[in-house]
């Protein structure tokens, strides 16, 4: 088969590119920077893979017409994974720009070149304030958590009106997180973020010399974390190339999400920083240092107050019917998960 995709640098996009290569597919990659290929690819992967030099906010990706034309029909797939995945409110122009302009120009792209299907990357909190998420479109109307989640909901909905063109299908994964089975991550955000987060504090505490019995982070002990492995998603998308169905939408989620309480303790114990809590305290009754360590992290606030229930029936299908696992994350994995946060600094 022969795939198209955005993203194939990226933290998943790499991952699943190399088991696609593997596994006999060939890939065209669109990447701003071809030297990035070259860097993350074998010599023996990249025989596999051809690149389309763009940009995700140009026309068709800056596809000029002799591409076009020479790809016209040869494209089983289109895959587009590429996203800015920030969540401040100062960056809302720029997240609609690449998660709402790029996808629609990647769906572009996809129609120039006839590609008869098309996979959109999207993303769990679509669902917006919603406490339960279903395998639905959203209304983009709602109210929304940040500009990121709003961006993406826009994507879907340009996906799914190009249903009658494209054979389209929506897959969104929750909070991604490093390998459930070797801990192996480049993740620069989501929790790794937030890990790098809480370590600047700790150095900045303990630079000025601070001594603090306790520091509590405001949000709910008793709310979860829907971490869902890379192993596992990159799995989902594997299965979803021969089993996928057309206008369909995938929640790749946990049913069994950890409790946010039992998260920071892992974390905690990987940075040594024993003195962080988390409380329902109202912000008023905090010290200015406290106060000073939850305005560092306010943008992972939405995710530390919630407990979703997400519906994934459609993605425990199409797992069946491609015979490959469900999710299963054990302790011992969440804690080599977390430990991970140490291999992306390196």
């Amino acid at each position: 088969m022969y795939i198209f995709m955005t993203g194939g640098t990226g933290f998943l996009g790499g991952r699943l590119a190399k088991e696609l290569i593997e596994r006999g597919h060939r890939i065209c990659m669109l990447a701003r920077t071809p030297e990035k290929v070259n860097a993350q690819f074998t010599a023996e992967e990249r025989k596999s893979i051809d690149v389309l030099p763009g940009d995700l906010t140009a026309r068709a990706l800056g596809a000029d017409e002799r591409f076009i034309d020479s790809h016209k029909g040869k494209v089983d797939l289109f895959l587009h994974m590429a996203a800015l995945v920030k969540f401040d409110e100062e960056l809302r122009e720029e997240l609609f720009e690449t998660n709402l302009t790029g996808t629609r120009e990647a769906l572009r792209l996809a129609k120039l070149i006839d590609a008869p299907r098309f996979f959109h990357v999207s993303t769990a909190y679509t669902l917006g304030a919603k406490e339960i998420g279903g395998e639905t479109l959203y209304d983009v109307s709602q109210s929304f958590l940040n500009p990121y989640e709003e961006s993406k909901a826009h994507a879907e909905q340009a996906v799914w009106q190009s249903r009658d063109e494209l054979d389209v299908s929506i897959f969104r994964p929750a909070i991604i997180v490093g390998d459930s089975k070797t801990g192996e991550a480049d993740s620069k955000f989501t929790m790794y973020g937030y890990m790098r987060a809480l370590e600047l504090f700790k150095r900045k505490l303990e630079r000025r010399g601070h001594s603090v019995e306790s520091i509590r982070l405001i949000g709910s002990a008793s709310g979860t974390s829907n971490l869902v492995p890379v192993d596992y998603v990159a799995d989902v998308l594997l299965a979803a190339i021969e089993h996928a169905k057309a206008g369909t939408i995938y929640n790749v989620t946990n049913d069994s999400p950890p409790r946010n309480e039992m998260m920071l303790d892992y974390m905690k114990e990987s940075l040594s920083f024993p003195h962080l809590t988390i409380t329902e305290t109202p912000t008023d009754t905090l010290s200015s240092v406290e106060q000073s360590f939850n305005d560092m992290v306010k943008v992972f606030n939405p995710y530390l107050n919630r407990n979703i229930t997400f519906h994934d029936e459609n993605t425990k299908q199409l797992l069946k019917d491609a015979g490959f696992s469900k999710l299963r994350l054990d302790q011992q994995s969440l804690r080599r998960i977390v430990n991970a946060y140490y291999q992306t600094k390196h």
